[in-house]
C-alpha cells in the first residue's frame, strides 16, 4: 500500500436483534495479501464492509489513509448503469469526453486526474477479462452474472486503490475465469483483503485471518498452511478433551470408592459401639463425628467435581464442532440398472449437442461436468432429470433421479426447512426430520425458520436435505453447484459425504478442489464438441 495503512481498533458490531456478531477486534491491513475466512453467518461480509467504509461499527474506530476499492459479494446494478459505471469509470470517462469537446471546467479535470489514456485502459482491462470489444456505454443490466462480475473485477484492477476489499469474487466465474482471477490476485502489488471459500484463491494469499465467535485470529501463510495449523489445533483440542473426560471419569470413580469406604467405616464403627454397650450419649457423639467427617468429604468432593466439570467444559469449548453433512444410508439397490438413456438427444439452445448426445447412465456412474459459463451444464442436468425435454432425439428416465438446482427454485421462501423436508418425505416422523436437518447443520431454531430469513449457505443445506432424504432414495443424484455459499468446513464435509455416497452421481461445479475430492471417475466437458464421457 506504499506506506498507506488501515487499522481497526476495538471494533464491535451488534445486529438489530441484539446479537453480538463480533466485539473488540483489532486489525491492521497493509500490503500483505490477506484472506478472510470463517463459517457462514459469523460476520465476514459485515467486517469487509466496515473495512471498506460502507458500514459503521457499533463500537470502535476505523483509522488510516488507505484508499479502498470495495467489491461486494453480489454485484448489484442500479437502473441505467453502464458497463463503465459498473467499472467505476463513468464519471471520469464522461469528463474526458467533455474535455475533448472543449470543456475547461476544473471539475472535469479533477474527475479525470492523470488518466488521459482511460479509453485504452478500459479496452485493455475488458480484453484481459475475456470481454474484448464490450462497449463501455452498454447497459450493465444486459450482462450475465459472470460477465457482470468480470466487469466489476476489471474496474478493481483499474482503480487507483491502496486496498482492494473483494467479497467472494469467484462467484459466477467458471474454472478458467477463476484461474485467471487467481493470477491477477497474485500480480496485485498493493493491499488486498479477500473474503472467500475458494481454496485455490486463498492459496495465493500470504496471511489468513479466521473470524469466529471468539474473535479474529491470524495465520501467517496461505490456505494450505492455515489448514495444516487448524488440523493440528483441532487434534490437540480433541486430545485435551479426551484427557479431560478421562480425568473426570477417574475422579468420579475415586469419589465413589471413597464414599463406599466411608460408609463401610461408619457401619463398622456403629456395630463396634453397639457391641461395647456404650451409653446413648456417646453413641450420638460418635455418629455426629462420623457425619461431620462425611460432610467434609462431600464438600471436598463437590469442590473437586466442580473443578473437573469446569475443565471439561473449557476443553469441550475449545474443540471445533462443525456441523456434519450426512448422506442417507440407503442407496440404489440395483446399481447396474439403467437410470437415464440419451439417444441422439439435442438440447434446446445448446449448440454443442447438435450432433446428438449419446449417454447411458446407471447407479455406478460418478461423473463431473465442467465447461465455460453458458455452455449448457445446467441444461444437461435438467434434461437428465426429465425436467427439460430435448429439442430432438430421446431422453428416457427409467429410475429415481434427484436434482439439486443451484437456483434453489424448489424452496418456498415462506416455508421452513422442516416443512420442506416433511413435504419431500411425509413418512418421516418430525423428530427424525429435525435430527436429519441437525446433521446438515440446521439446528432446531433454523429448522423452523422461513427460508427467506436463512443465509445462502443455510438455504443450500435445506435444499440438500430435501434431495438426500426424500421418501425414496435416488438412483442418480444430480448436483448443480452444491458448494455455492458453503463455508470451508462445510465444503470439506460435503466432499467426504460425496466420497461415501454409493449411488450414481453427476456433479456440476466450478470448484476445482471439490471436483478433485469428490471421488469422480468420468467427466463431461461441455466446452468441447461433441459431448462425450471420458475418464476423469
Amino acid at each position: 500500500m506504499a506506506g498507506s495503512r488501515l487499522a481497526l481498533n476495538a471494533l464491535s458490531f451488534v445486529l438489530p436483534d441484539g446479537r453480538i456478531l463480533f466485539q473488540s477486534l483489532d486489525l491492521v491491513l497493509d500490503d500483505v495479501p490477506t484472506g478472510l475466512v470463517g463459517r457462514n453467518g459469523v460476520g465476514k461480509s459485515v467486517l469487509a464492509k466496515i473495512v471498506a467504509g460502507r458500514l459503521q461499527p457499533t463500537a470502535g474506530r476505523r483509522e488510516g489513509d488507505a484508499r479502498v476499492h470495495y467489491l461486494p459479494q453480489q454485484v448489484r446494478i442500479p437502473p441505467g448503469q453502464s458497463v463503465a459505471g459498473l467499472m467505476g469509470c463513468a464519471e471520469a470517462l464522461a469528463a474526458l469526453a467533455r474535455i475533448e469537446a472543449g470543456s475547461a471546467d476544473p471539475l472535469d479535470f479533477e474527475r479525470l486526474g492523470e488518466r488521459w489514456t482511460l479509453r485504452e485502459q478500459l479496452a485493455q482491462a475488458l480484453a484481459q477479462a475475456g470481454l474484448a470489444g464490450l462497449d463501455p456505454a452498454r447497459p450493465a443490466a444486459t450482462l450475465s452474472g459472470g460477465e457482470a462480475m468480470r466487469v466489476a473485477l476489471a474496474g478493481a484492477w483499474l482503480s487507483d486503490a491502496d486496498l482492494l476489499v473483494l467479497d467472494e469474487p469467484g462467484n459466477h466465474l467458471d474454472l478458467a475465469q477463476r484461474a485467471a482471477l487467481g493470477q491477477r490476485l497474485r500480480e496485485w502489488r498493493r493491499g488486498l483483503l479477500l473474503v472467500s471459500h475458494d481454496r485455490d484463491l486463498l492459496d495465493g494469499m500470504h496471511r489468513i485471518l479466521e473470524l469466529s465467535p471468539s474473535g479474529l485470529r491470524s495465520y501467517g501463510g496461505n490456505h494450505a498452511f492455515y489448514a495444516r495449523q487448524r488440523a493440528a489445533e483441532r487434534a490437540a483440542s480433541e486430545a485435551a478433551l479426551d484427557q479431560a473426560r478421562a480425568a473426570h471419569r477417574r475422579l468420579q470413580a475415586q469419589q465413589q470408592l471413597q464414599r463406599e469406604r466411608q460408609q463401610r467405616r461408619q457401619a463398622r464403627a456403629a456395630r463396634a459401639a453397639k457391641q461395647a454397650n456404650q451409653a446413648p450419649i456417646l453413641l450420638g457423639l460418635a455418629r455426629a463425628r462420623s457425619q461431620a467427617s462425611l460432610g467434609r468429604l462431600e464438600l471436598r468432593s463437590a469442590s473437586l467435581r466442580a473443578q473437573s466439570h469446569a475443565a471439561l467444559r473449557e476443553a469441550a469449548a475449545a474443540v471445533d464442532t462443525a456441523p456434519a453433512l450426512a448422506m442417507p444410508v440407503d442407496t440404489a439397490s440395483d446399481s447396474r440398472r439403467v437410470v437415464v438413456r440419451c439417444a441422439q438427444a439435442v438440447l434446446a439452445h445448446v449448440p454443442a449437442t447438435h450432433a446428438g448426445l449419446e449417454l447411458v447412465l446407471d447407479a455406478r456412474h460418478r461423473i463431473g461436468v465442467v465447461g465455460p459459463n453458458g455452455s449448457g451444464k445446467s441444461s444437461l442436468l435438467r434434461a437428465l432429470a426429465g425436467r427439460e425435454a430435448p429439442a430432438s432425439g430421446r431422453i428416457v428416465v427409467a429410475g429415481r433421479v434427484a436434482l439439486f438446482d443451484q437456483q434453489l427454485d424448489g424452496l418456498d421462501p415462506a416455508r421452513s426447512p422442516l416443512e420442506h423436508l416433511r413435504a419431500a418425505n411425509p413418512s418421516l416422523p418430525e423428530p427424525e426430520a429435525r435430527g436429519r436437518l441437525a446433521l446438515l447443520g440446521l439446528d432446531a431454531d433454523l429448522a423452523r425458520t422461513p427460508c427467506a430469513r436463512l443465509s445462502g449457505g443455510e438455504r443450500v443445506r435445506a435444499a440438500l436435505a430435501c434431495v438426500l432424504h426424500a421418501q425414496a432414495p435416488p438412483d442418480l443424484l444430480l448436483l448443480d453447484e452444491p458448494g455455492n455459499h458453503l463455508d470451508l468446513d462445510a465444503l470439506e464435509t460435503l466432499e467426504r459425504m460425496l466420497r461415501q455416497y454409493r449411488g450414481g452421481l453427476v456433479l456440476v461445479s466450478h470448484d476445482r478442489r471439490l471436483l478433485e475430492n469428490a471421488g469422480l471417475e468420468h467427466r463431461i466437458d461441455t466446452g468441447t464438441t461433441p459431448w462425450r464421457l471420458v475418464p476423469w
